[in-house]
């Protein structure tokens, strides 16, 4: 089969048998991009099509890894061999083709930074390639690097323009870089700036979510996923996801039968062992929990799909989301069994997850089950000191307060009341518009006898009612 470099979409030479197979490719991009349905099988038809395609095989292996399983491991490193062997063939590989395979190595080899390094040089080459800047902004969110993820996409910035396609899905990754860095003035607009563009832009959407949730306006979150859900009938799961945010803006308000439709009829509608599915679900039971909701046996079904993946550990993020259903379940041979994977797994210190795992995850994942059997001053002895730290397991701000608000809780029901006022002070002086710290920290106040507790609990009544 001759190959060829022929331009994509933005102009950038792909090697390839014919234009339609960079067409096929830009497809596919655009699709995962759109997080829509037909991603993967846009891809698949490029691969079946054109097997000489490097950069199509990388995107292969890519899907794969996104899945965050340890069998997407093995697909990926057959995507890195079928890459390999179609450069090897190609006598005049594009500089940002070669960072791709470089880039997909590292991943396959446990590598996160070196994969984010070589995204680096591709778009260094090629400022404009949109799949290095997307599967780049994946990677440094799990390592919770948000203001290298600003960085990245601003360095891109200025080749991109309104006429550039792809151009508001680019807008969509800087919105949501700069809500994660805490510029959420700016996320905001840029994030309604690409729905504008494209109105299914659903990660765009998110990143405009998010900004609803850490400014505490409620009300405006509610709206806005009320307005723009209508556009995302072809995207995936991550659907789900903004379901989630939807769910928690109404916990915050109280309104628990709300949150448990939405957990029954959208978050857990499909019983599935998608990472993302899960962690969405495990972090709003445990917040329903922690509230004081009963949520019944829903914790049963998670700890049965948790209980498949106790040696993935693509994720530190996500294991610590699979051991927290099985310690929900009361499945103390599950969690040792889990635990133990998880000291094998930290001891692999050339893996970047393995050394996340032993610096924060192990601790994270001792107390999570501490706090589960009500060893709660074991949670505060166990996290207090890696606190800091705890942004390196990756996720979103809005994703990993599931942990902050472990350590305050555990603070609080271990009579540890000097620390939980000063976890406190800070969370309400960070988010002032936040229901729950205020309301936690009017309690703790009140256990201290200190002046402020009234204020603090007419603070939190005022923002429910506003």
């Amino acid at each position: 089969m001759l190959k060829a470099n022929f331009a994509d979409a933005r102009g950038q030479p792909v090697v390839a048998a014919t234009p339609d197979s960079v067409r096929g490719l830009d497809a596919a991009i655009d699709a995962y991009l759109g997080a829509r349905n037909d991603a993967r099988a846009r891809l698949d038809a490029v691969l079946g099509e054109d097997p000489s395609c490097v950069l199509a095989h990388c995107m292969d292996g890519y899907l794969h890894l996104l899945s965050s399983k340890r069998a997407g491991f093995a697909f990926a490193a057959r995507a890195l061999d079928n890459a390999c062997a179609a450069a090897g063939r190609i006598s005049a590989l594009a500089p940002r083709e070669r960072a791709h395979v470089a880039a997909l190595d590292a991943w396959c080899n446990g590598d996160l930074r070196g994969a984010a390094h070589h995204w680096d040089a591709a778009l260094d080459h090629a400022p404009l390639d949109i799949l290095a800047l997307r599967v780049s902004q994946f990677v440094l969110s799990y390592l919770g690097e948000s203001a290298r993820m600003r960085v990245t996409i601003a360095r891109a910035m200025p080749a991109w323009g309104p006429q550039m396609p792809g151009y508001g899905y680019v807008l969509g990754c800087h919105a949501y870089a700069l809500e994660e860095s805490g510029d959420y003035a700016h996320a905001e607009s840029t994030g309604r700036r690409a729905v504008e563009i494209n109105p299914s832009d659903i990660w765009a959407a998110h990143a405009v979510a998010h900004v609803a949730e850490m400014q505490g306006r409620l009300g405006d979150g509610l709206v806005w996923i009320r307005d723009v859900a209508p556009h995302w009938t072809h995207c995936n799961n991550f659907t789900l996801h903004l379901r989630w945010h939807e769910a928690l803006y109404h916990l915050d308000l109280d309104r628990y039968d709300t949150v448990l439709d939405l957990y029954d009829d959208e978050i857990r509608r499909v019983s599935t062992d998608e990472y993302l599915d899960v962690t969405n679900a495990v972090s709003l039971l445990w917040r329903l929990e922690q509230a004081g909701v009963d949520v019944g046996s829903r914790w049963r079904e998670l700890a049965d799909c948790a209980r498949g993946h106790q040696n993935d550990h693509a994720l530190v993020f996500v294991d610590l989301h699979y051991l927290m259903a099985l310690a929900a379940v009361d499945d103390a041979h599950g969690v040792g069994e889990f635990l133990e994977s998880c000291e094998r797994f930290a001891r692999l210190g050339e893996h970047t997850e393995a050394a996340v795992m032993a610096e924060v995850g192990l601790p994270l994942a001792r107390a999570v089950v501490a706090h589960r059997r009500g060893d709660y001053g074991a949670v505060v002895d166990l996290l207090a000191p890696v606190r800091d730290r705890i942004k390196h397991v990756g996720g979103s701000h809005a994703q990993r307060d599931l942990f902050e608000q472990l350590l305050i809780d555990a603070a609080w029901r271990a009579r540890r009341l000097p620390i939980a006022d000063e976890l406190l002070a800070e969370r309400t002086t960070k988010r002032p518009r936040n229901i729950w710290g205020w309301r936690q920290y009017a309690r703790v106040l009140d256990a201290l006898g200190a002046s402020g507790a009234g204020a603090a609990a007419h603070r939190a009544d005022a923002l429910r009612a506003s």
